[in-house]
């Protein structure tokens, strides 16, 4: 049997047996040598200096210091960085690939439990659950059997803001729906979207034509505030905003004036700032719906995040490349 490569954990240590439990850590180190005993916070420490000497792959997750040419200086072996979340933007450097070290990542197991909840969101909206919940509580009476007008998913219109891993990803789970989706992503062109299934749109109509606008797009300096006062008004009444990608997405202050005018209704699992301050309207307001950034991979979805990194390390060891390399230009785009 070949010798594994060395390994080693660069994150935050509490979150090492929830990502590897022991049955996928189990099936990392038979690809590779790790010790889950010894888990890099800080580079600087002299026991993993020691193990950094001789490294070949450095198996990352939330927490990663940020891994630069000092720290690459250090690890003259290193060949690859598996990283067991989403966006490796908070750690990595240009450095890494200019040393044309592999770079893996989660992404793509992270961004089905995000779609799964925006799936939810999207399908308990068109019920107008989140808002009806509200006036439940505040009436205390139910207000007897009947028809409820303007609510439904038959042919309720969903527009996706970015296709990216998880827009994607949402645009496949409502294909069994009895819904209409559309497309808006600058980057993307017909003939793309008509492989997805759906039209493409420029912003301002889809905005104007969709009942639910979900947004999915990565937050750069140009998407700052991609949703504002302007853009907030051009969706019809009663329409319902979901943001799961990113709090500076939206701009809240016009988010929250369009709210309170009771035409609106929001779905915010992100927020900015994040948390929100303790006297923010949007806690309060009955049409909006907030919580605590937990759409991605919580509890036991955890564990699909290191399962996708015990696979790439099994590909490495048998000399293939990355089944989800991420490329230089992802940094400028969170990915």
């Amino acid at each position: 049997m070949p010798e594994r490569p060395q390994a080693l954990f660069a994150m935050t240590a509490a979150n090492l047996p929830h990502v590897f439990p022991s049955e996928v850590l189990e099936r990392l180190r038979e690809a590779v040598d790790i010790a889950p005993d010894l888990v890099a916070e800080d580079f600087t420490d002299p026991r993993v200096k020691e193990t950094l000497a001789r490294t070949e792959i450095l198996v990352t997750g939330w927490g990663c210091p940020r891994i630069d040419a000092t720290v690459l200086d250090a690890a003259p072996g290193l060949r690859a960085i598996l990283h067991s979340a989403g966006s490796v933007k908070g750690f990595a450097t240009p450095e890494i690939w200019r040393r044309g070290i592999e770079v893996s990542s989660a992404a793509d197991a992270n961004a089905l439990p995000v779609a799964e909840y925006t799936l939810a969101v999207i399908l308990l909206a068109g019920k107008d659950l989140f808002v009806a919940r509200e006036r439940l509580r505040a009436s205390r009476a139910h207000p007897g059997w009947g028809i409820v007008p303007g609510i439904g998913n038959h042919g309720r219109r969903v527009g996706v803001i970015g296709a990216s891993r998880i827009g994607r990803r949402v645009l496949e789970l409502l294909r069994p729906f009895d819904l209409r989706p559309a497309l808006t992503d600058p980057y993307v062109t017909e003939a793309q979207a008509a492989r997805l299934g759906v039209p493409l749109l420029e912003l301002d109509e889809l905005l104007r034509g969709s009942e639910i606008v979900t947004i999915h797009a990565p937050e750069t300096p140009e998407t700052h505030h991609l949703i504002g006062r302007r853009e907030l008004s051009l969706m019809p009444d009663g329409a319902v905003l979901v943001n799961t990608a990113r709090g500076g997405l939206v701009d809240h202050d016009a988010l929250v004036a369009e709210l309170r005018t009771g035409r609106l209704s929001a779905v915010l699992d992100v927020t900015d700032p994040e948390p929100l301050p303790a006297d923010s309207p949007l806690y309060d307001l009955p049409n909006a719906f907030v919580t605590p950034h937990l759409a991605g991979s919580q509890g036991n979805e955890l564990g699909r995040l290191g399962t996708a990194v015990a696979e790439e390390a099994a590909r490495l060891a048998t000399g293939a490349g990355p089944a989800y390399p991420v490329e230089l230009a992802a940094l400028e785009h969170g990915a």
